[in-house]
């Protein structure tokens, strides 16, 4: 990313939740490149980045929290940036149709678990609310610190089959505006991206067919998408990176859509 000189992060210890993920992996590696030193929270041990700390931790539990706080505190000093980038959909907590109807076939909403529910809100949710209570706390007390957490499109209007998702990540959209108020008066910015559509393998199982070809639904995202396609992660990523530097110091509360103009469009 060319926008940012070469050590522009030098002064920054960066935590990123899900750092082995799709997006998560490519924020670490843009972090790393512009100098920073960088954590990854995640519990697959796949390490993506030679050049960051991996953390071995379960974000929804809060002592593994702790723990990594611990030896991130010990190894790299105080972060001072947190990107919550731990989350996703689970296929358990999706409907097959996006309108119920009593002849349909696959599984509606009232045939949903509870406990799939559950987990995928909970991931989603408490798994960005627990490492911030954490680290925002360290971060207060340095008088330093930006946390970035991820919204959706479907924080503004909920995406059709994925009800947990959407729950939990307009959820995320209130919290993060709760808490950057709440810390105002610190020196900690608290903001959200609000990512569109990224062809991630999280995303495959909605949007391709067996044979690799675009759904249904895909199609109707590009459709629906003004700048007619699915955006990259590298589209996504450039946004944390501003949100994290001090480009962006006067911004706090704010959730900023990254998504081709998709929760701006209606017909």
């Amino acid at each position: 990313m060319g926008y940012f000189a070469k050590d522009a992060f030098k002064s920054d210890i960066c935590v990123v939740t899900g750092g082995s993920g799709a997006l998560g992996k490519e924020i670490v590696s843009q972090c790393v490149s512009l100098g920073a030193k960088v954590a990854i929270l995640d519990t697959n041990e796949k390490l993506p980045n030679e050049n960051a700390l991996f953390i071995k931790c379960d974000v929804l539990n809060q002592q593994e929290v702790k723990n990594a706080l611990k030896e991130i505190k010990n190894k790299l000093g105080v972060p001072t940036a947190l990107v919550n980038c731990a989350g996703g959909n689970d296929s358990s907590a999706t409907t097959d149709q996006e309108f119920y109807q009593e002849d349909q076939k696959g599984r509606s909403f009232f045939d949903l678990e509870i406990a799939s529910l559950e987990k995928n809100f909970n991931l989603n949710y408490f798994g960005t609310l627990i490492p911030t209570q954490l680290f925002a706390s360290e971060m207060v007390k340095a008088n330093k610190g930006s946390i970035v957490n991820f919204a959706s499109v479907s924080s503004f209007n909920p995406l059709t089959k994925v009800v947990s998702y959407s729950s939990a990540k307009a959820a995320i959209v209130n919290f993060t505006k709760w808490l950057a108020i709440h810390l105002s008066k610190t020196d900690v910015r608290v903001n959200a991206v609000a990512p569109g559509f990224v062809m991630t393998e999280q995303l495959k199982f909605l949007h391709l067919d067996k044979e690799g070809n675009l759904t249904k639904r895909a199609k109707k995202v590009v459709e629906h998408t003004p700048l007619g396609r699915y955006g990259s992660s590298d589209e996504i990523v450039g946004a944390v990176l501003y949100l994290i530097s001090d480009l962006s110091k006067f911004v706090t509360g704010s959730i900023l859509s990254v998504d081709g103009g998709f929760s701006s469009y209606t017909i």
